[in-house]
């Protein structure tokens, strides 16, 4: 099938520049994800270390497992509401990122209309 050129021409520059647009805003979109996964990652080992300071200080191995029993709980809470934080996140993200595209997904002039083709209507009457 031969490539029409001007009707290539006819689509203009606003798909090229929505897709820009999107394109910067995934970016962005990423690297707020990017850094959250980070600060999260952190946090979470600073917090381990403190816990097994604490751990390596007991004698009793009741406190131990009440200690320990504690934490994961915690650290099984923070996960959690982490996964719900960047889930929205990424949410956010593919709302702003297809914005302008969706915007500027109207049709040119140029762009051919296509049609059912002729032999599915007259199968569809022969079987009659």
């Amino acid at each position: 099938m031969p490539i029409n050129f001007p009707e290539i021409k006819g689509f203009g520059a606003a798909p090229f520049e929505a897709f820009s647009t999107a394109a910067a805003s995934a970016t962005k979109g990423l690297q707020a994800i990017a850094a959250e996964t980070s600060n999260y990652s952190k946090s979470s080992f600073e917090k381990t270390r403190a816990h097994f300071e604490k751990l390596v200080g007991l004698k009793n191995i009741n406190e131990a497992m009440q200690l320990q029993s504690a934490f994961t709980k915690s650290a099984y809470d923070d996960f959690m509401a982490q996964g719900a934080k960047i889930g929205e996140m990424y949410s956010t993200l593919a709302k702003e990122a297809f914005k302008p595209i969706t915007a500027s997904s109207q049709p040119p002039a140029t762009a051919p209309h296509w049609k059912a083709p002729a032999t599915a209507t007259q199968n569809s009457s022969s079987a009659e």
